[in-house]
């Protein structure tokens, strides 16, 4: 029989990522530093070049790597094709730039320092390329990946990525010379790139035409655990698909969420994968971390010390050319040469590669990977001690020179939560006067119907805090809940006013206990769900009855200020004798005008049920 103790093995080196993060990750952000070089410290220490807590970090990299994976298929869920088509300057003009010129420089240096002719352009080629992981969630902190330099920023790394493909089938042209030329070697790189193209088509076809219909068939179930399994397949499953025909995972993911961009499914995805993303990543980053050989420095301090400031100053002053030419302002070059000096993760792919291709002997593999780690590590507090410089040099004034393309869809000043015959007159009453809200609801019969008013809609549940987020919360100056049950009501009514209390708080109430019940949560207005729609109904009857027109007018709104006065007594507990503290006490209704007459039964049942006598 198994040991028991056997079953909790895992949990150790779990603990010790764990208490890793939660303490350097604060701790760096205390110091006003960012939460990657918290990661990466954090890796450094509890490496084999550390304190040794954890060994053999090639296995961590390789699970945490989903974290670039799922980071890059949330940010294809934040643009869409017709944003990233604008974007197509930016990304093959100066991401291509960038490669290329950055490349070669640093391929050049490789050469003169003593480097063969093919381990030179490995060089080159590897430390061209930029961190994506680092790059995008230093943007995420700063909430910048909107502004002009974070859209020129992401499209340089998304250029990067795309060039990862051609990279990997130059390496075994560099190894063999000119027997690869030969017929069948060339057919045989051909037939992998025809093969990669087929696995891009299918990706783009299932996306299209597939996952709306497979997403809603899943929301129809109600059963949230199957959507967030059904999100991660698609994410992973995409990423497998193009690994396994040549390409990188991340791009597989990316192209993924770029195809549910436009679904109405996207918010619940974004909140379903957001929890493993951030997870993920950092353990990506304390990866990176454990990687770097603290005995390989204290051998070539003196090459690495000058080495590594070298490739951050060269890059970022390639950067800072290139994208001033294509049209950056000086501030924004600088934050994008900056943001993007580091190496990147591909560089431990490509490294291995061209080892294992004899393009690299292996003291030259180990000497430029520790530098590309080097500059992981040091990149970034590059790039935060820019910032902050910048920040006390200029003014901080609005973005005025984004890139022009897709409006930002979290730019919608009211969020209506509930798409149900309530929320859909709320909603013509907005349109009428052209404020168009972004709504949230989980029932796919709703959001369909929804689809026909023009709206930004998206399936979800507005009693999650992701989810809220995800569709924009945070920049809403008003949210409107407008949800069928009570409780539910409540619920996300506190999320409101826990997380977003900038935003002002519109509630559907149920009925009179659940109104005051509101009011006590202090919301900003609240209308029981019948009470306008019953107060039109009689002023109605009574314009039928006779009554003029004004006088009826009159009658309802003197009925409704009476109602008011009552309410806000009722909601000071004086008349409930702390029924509302009991789970199910009801108000019971009371008349607004003394009755003229006794109450009167007429029948028998009806006068047992009043308690009357026998007449």
């Amino acid at each position: 029989m198994a040991d028991p103790a056997s079953h909790v093995s895992f949990l150790p080196p779990i603990l010790t990522f764990c208490g890793a993060a939660v303490v350097a990750v604060p701790l760096f952000r205390l110091l006003g530093l960012s939460a990657v070089l918290g990661y990466l410290a954090a890796g450094v220490v509890i490496g084999p070049s550390g304190l040794g807590l954890v060994g053999e970090p090639e296995t961590i990299a390789t699970v945490a790597e989903l974290g670039v994976v799922l980071l890059l298929f949330i940010i294809g869920l934040e643009l869409k094709l017709s944003h990233l088509w604008s974007m197509k300057r930016d990304i093959f003009g100066l991401g291509l730039a960038q490669v290329v010129i950055t490349a070669l420089c640093l391929g050049s240096c490789a050469f003169l320092i003593g480097f063969a002719p093919n381990a030179s352009i490995v060089t080159g080629m590897a430390l061209a390329l930029s961190s994506t992981a680092i790059g995008l969630q230093m943007l995420n902190e700063r909430n910048d990946l909107q502004a002009a330099y974070g859209q020129r920023s992401f499209a340089v790394l998304l250029f990067q990525d795309l060039s990862v493909v051609p990279i990997l089938f130059i390496l075994p042209v560099l190894a063999s010379g000119a027997a690869a030329l030969e017929s069948g070697s060339m057919v045989d790189r051909l037939t992998n790139l025809g093969t990669a193209i087929a696995a891009i088509a299918a990706v783009v076809l299932i996306g299209r035409y597939g996952l709306n219909p497979f997403f809603r068939v899943l929301a129809r179930s109600g059963a949230r655990e199957v959507m967030t399994a059904s999100a991660l397949l698609v994410v992973l499953g995409a990423a497998l698909l193009l690994q396994e025909v040549g390409l990188s995972m991340a791009m597989g993911a990316f192209l993924a969420g770029l195809l549910l961009a436009e679904s109405n499914f996207r918010h619940q995805l974004e909140a379903d994968i957001e929890p493993f993303r951030g997870i993920l990543l950092g353990l990506f980053f304390m990866s990176v971390g454990m990687s770097i050989d603290l005995s390989l420095l204290r051998q070539q301090w003196l090459v690495l010390a000058i080495a590594a400031p070298a490739v951050i100053i060269s890059k970022s002053l390639i950067i800072i050319v290139v994208s001033r030419i294509f049209g950056a302002n000086g501030r924004d070059a600088l934050r994008s040469g900056a943001l993007l000096s580091p190496a990147g993760e591909f560089a431990f792919v490509l490294l291995p590669v061209a080892l294992g291709l004899g393009l690299l002997e292996p003291a030259e593999a180990q000497l430029v990977t520790a530098l590309a780690a080097i500059t992981m590590l040091l990149g970034p507090i590059t790039a935060t001690l820019l910032e902050k410089l910048l920040r006390r040099t200029f003014v901080a004034v609005p973005e005025t020179n984004a890139i022009v393309g897709e409006q930002s869809e979290l730019s919608s000043r009211v969020l209506v939560i509930g798409f149900g015959r309530f929320g859909q007159i709320v909603n013509q009453v907005l349109l009428t006067q052209g404020i168009h809200p972004t709504v949230i609801d989980n029932d796919v019969e709703r959001i369909r119907d929804a689809g026909r008013f023009g709206l930004q809609v998206y399936y979800g549940d507005g009693t999650r805090l992701d989810v809220l987020r995800a569709a924009g919360a945070e920049k809403a100056e008003m949210i409107c809940v407008c949800t069928d049950h009570p409780d539910v009501t409540v619920k996300i009514v506190e999320i409101i006013h826990e997380n977003f209390a900038n935003a002002r708080s519109f509630v559907r109430a149920y009925d009179r206990i659940r109104a005051i019940e509101l009011l006590n949560m202090d919301v900003d207005f609240q209308v029981r769900e019948a009470f306008e729609s019953s107060l039109a109904f009689g002023r109605a009857a009574l314009e039928e009855l006779g009554i003029d027109a004004e006088t009826a007018a009159e009658t309802a709104n003197d009925v409704r200020k009476r109602d008011t006065a009552r309410l806000i007594l009722q909601k000071a507990g004086d008349t409930m004798g702390g029924a509302e503290l009991v789970a199910g006490a009801k108000i019971a209704p009371e008349p607004l005008v003394t009755p003229a007459a006794k109450a009167r039964g007429l029948t028998a049942e009806t006068r047992d049920i009043l308690g009357e006598g026998a007449f």
